[in-house]
């Protein structure tokens, strides 16, 4: 049974801040759940799929964003409590339906969470998802704290249904991924079947529908505004005159420091959880009383831009201060030493930064290994490039390399060096087109099986549609890796009883028109390389599908790895061909006695056998020895 169904109402458990909203939908009554995995988000989706088995609620895994918010939308319309997570990007995907929803509206409780991402741990840019609910005109929780996170998402329901809204709710990266102390509420029972309601001539959105839809929104956000001046969640604390206001896990930074300083009775605190629409008249009440304000927020002036804004128009002249020189940074998350510095300087209080921890190799007593982010060993996909690499110089050809969002990504890294343009997931296929168009040069993309179904679909059709000249290699690990091994619609090794119907690869591929198609084992060197050149050489459209499962994956669902070992035999000479072309990470050399030596590490070696296509000199590890 799944952890998060575990426990009984008042119980205290300790859960990610992830889980601790998978499980606050579970007792708001969530009725379908769908997502696309994206860190930091993807434990919402992973444990309410893991509940799904027992029939408690639908959930699925989405092709993209937009998909998982579409699915969403339709059972909210149909009466039921519905979830869509993603990661922060991934609101970007899913903005086209988003913006028109706000129209529409929602009957059961409807509730996007944006996992945004400070300091861009695993994403490919840093937005600040704050901007997107006011865009959308759609109400806003932040959440400090994991049972913030649970409070809120069950609030946001409620808020949900109360507004006929969609409501956002806004978590980053270190509520995601905290661990901490949570109170379990009542399970909801499974909900009854839906119904949808006809009402055409309020929810098709033709353009003299959306222009009331339009007007019945700004009415819902004004009442949501009204219902922020009274929301537990924006509370004013403490007495003094020094004003501070801050959001999200800043907030609780923000708590700890004031205690740490001292500073109680010297600062009014306005912590603000529902952050959209704004508690303007509590937020004026509170300039009022102040004599200056220090704004505290990760990424974008969100709060101090409308504090501004606000101030101005009620007349008032309190300075009001966030980011800029000895303040806070637009970049980057924050951390409870940074708030505690800038606070006690903006208070003029004596402040004694704290000692630094020894550093890492200062305690190791050596230099940390360093441990650029690399392919694991037997990665097929590092198979796929270097096939790739060898056929492009054995022909003499330049290649410009396109690539997309997943594992293979890290082919951006010598010795591959495999990737050389990169924006968004899918876009590896349409900037080949156009780079191949501008310049003439071969270009050949990359894009992963998961996210060929994501977002590569449209770009394919495109470049067949357009007549463009490119080649595509589908690097297929039969899952999504990067996130965690969720699958998608391209899977067929899945986790026992998964309910999924598999859709073949290369049936879609040649369905959208390409004619020039290879299909191979990359772990397989001779064909691989054989179809390389093959692809390579030719013109226009063609694919390259290089189908080998993630060992990981494999691993995982069968729970045992591969017993063949490879060790290099007797001296290989000075060639270090498998160093600077393959770069597996299960390889180093040694110096001894004055004498290098190419090793490979049997704790490393994942036993995939491709090394030994390539070298003379590696062979078969005997059990027992290295």
């Amino acid at each position: 049974m799944s952890e998060l169904l575990a426990g009984q109402p008042g119980e205290r458990r300790l859960f990610l801040g992830n889980e601790a909203i998978a499980r606050a939908a579970l007792e708001a009554g969530v009725a379908l759940a769908a997502c696309y995995p994206g860190t930091p988000s993807s434990e919402i989706g992973d444990r309410l799929y893991e509940v799904s088995r027992t029939g408690r609620l639908v959930f699925e895994y989405s092709t993209n964003e937009k998909v998982a918010l579409e699915v969403a939308a339709g059972a909210s319309a149909a009466g039921w409590r519905a979830l869509a997570s993603m990661k922060h990007v991934g609101v970007n995907v899913a903005a086209d339906a988003l913006m028109t929803l706000a129209y529409v509206g929602v009957k059961g409780g409807l509730v996007l969470v944006s996992a945004d991402d400070p300091s861009l741990f695993s994403s490919q840019n840093e937005q600040d998802n704050r901007l997107y609910a006011r865009f959308a005109g759609i109400p806003m929780l932040e959440p400090e704290s994991p049972q913030e996170a649970k409070d809120m998402t069950l609030a946001a329901f409620a808020l949900s249904e109360e507004l006929g809204l969609p409501v956002m709710l806004r978590t980053t990266t270190r509520v995601n991924h905290t661990r901490g102390v949570v109170s379990l509420g009542e399970l909801a029972p499974p909900p009854p079947p839906g119904r949808f309601v006809k009402d055409p001539f309020s929810l098709v959105m033709v353009p003299a529908v959306a222009r009331q839809a339009h007007a019945r929104l700004l009415a819902k956000q004004e009442r949501a505004r009204a219902l922020a001046e009274s929301s537990p969640f924006n509370r004013l604390l403490g007495s003094g005159p020094l004003g501070v206001v801050a959001s999200g896990v800043a907030a609780a930074y923000v708590a700890d420091a004031l205690l740490e300083l001292g500073l109680q009775d010297r600062v009014t605190f306005l912590r603000l959880g529902f952050t959209y629409p704004l508690p303007e008249d509590l937020i004026a009440r509170f300039l009022s009383r102040v004599d200056k304000v220090l704004v505290v927020e990760e990424l974008e002036p969100y709060l101090e831009d409308a504090l501004k804004a606000l101030a101005q128009s009620r007349g008032l002249t309190v300075p009001i201060r966030g980011k800029g020189e000895g303040l806070f940074s637009r970049l980057y998350e924050f951390h409870p030493g940074l708030v505690r510095r800038v606070l006690a300087e903006f208070c003029q209080m004596p402040h004694e930064a704290p000692q630094p921890l020894p550093a890492a190799a200062e305690l190791l007593g050596r230099p940390l290994p360093e441990r650029p982010p690399i392919l694991c060993p037997g990665c097929p996909h590092r198979a796929m490039y270097y096939a790739i690499k060898i056929a492009l110089r054995d022909l003499g050809v330049e290649g410009v390399f396109p690539t997309d969002i997943g594992c293979y990504t890290l082919g951006l890294l010598p010795p591959l060096s495999m990737a050389d343009y990169l924006i968004c997931m899918g876009s590896s296929i349409t900037t080949a087109c156009g780079l191949s168009r501008a310049s003439g040069q071969k270009v050949v993309a990359f894009i992963g099986d998961s996210t060929f179904f994501h977002g590569g679909l449209t770009g394919l059709a495109n470049a067949v549609h357009n007549r463009h000249d490119l080649l595509l290699v589908i690097l297929d690990n039969g899952t999504t890796a990067m996130t965690g091994h969720q699958p998608h619609p391209g899977v067929t090794l899945t986790p026992p009883d998964y309910p999924g119907q598999p859709v073949d690869l290369a049936a879609v591929v040649r369905g959208l028109g390409v004619t020039q198609f290879w299909r191979v084992n990359p772990l397989k060197y001779k064909e691989s390389l054989a179809a390389a050149k093959e692809a390579v050489a030719a013109q226009g459209v063609r694919v390259l599908l290089a189908q080998s499962p993630c060992p990981l994956y494999v691993a995982r669902l069968k729970g045992k790895r591969p017993t063949a070992r490879f060790q290099i035999s007797g001296d290989c000479g000075e060639c270090r061909h498998c160093l600077e072309y393959l770069g597996c990470p299960a390889m180093y050399v040694t110096e001894a006695e004055s004498r290098r030596q190419l090793l490979i590490d049997p704790d490393l070696c994942a036993g995939c056998a491709f090394c030994v296509q390539l070298c003379d000199h590696i062979r078969p590890a005997k059990r027992g020895k290295s």
